[in-house]
């Protein structure tokens, strides 16, 4: 095998595992934005639990988080939380990085 080819294969198992990370990231994001999402539609416990779900099921209608942030906004103006778009993508990106921070740390 030559360098290159070492190389190339360091680069595809590099590519590889930063897409599981994504993937993982992600999933783990959207379980903890349902049970917060839960939580400001007074919904607790089990319920809870089965909202999350349908919130990581809405992230594979399309690509990109869009499809998620309409699930959940669609969820909140139905039950009157006042919760807006930016204020709902400021806290994606904040369960986005703790979901990375735990998936990092082994947890």
């Amino acid at each position: 095998m030559t360098t290159f080819d070492d190389r190339e294969n360091a680069f595809e198992a590099k590519f590889a595992r930063d897409e599981d990370l994504r993937f993982k990231a992600t999933a783990r994001r959207n379980r903890y934005l349902g049970l917060w999402a839960a939580e400001q539609l007074g919904i607790s416990g089990s319920e809870a639990d089965a909202y999350a779900k349908d919130v990581i099921r809405a992230d594979f209608l399309e690509p990109g988080d869009e499809d998620v942030i309409a699930k959940v906004l669609t969820d909140f103006k139905a039950k009157g939380v006042a919760v807006d778009d930016k204020a709902l993508r400021r806290k994606i990106l904040e369960l986005t990085g703790q979901a990375l921070a735990e998936i990092e740390a082994g947890k």
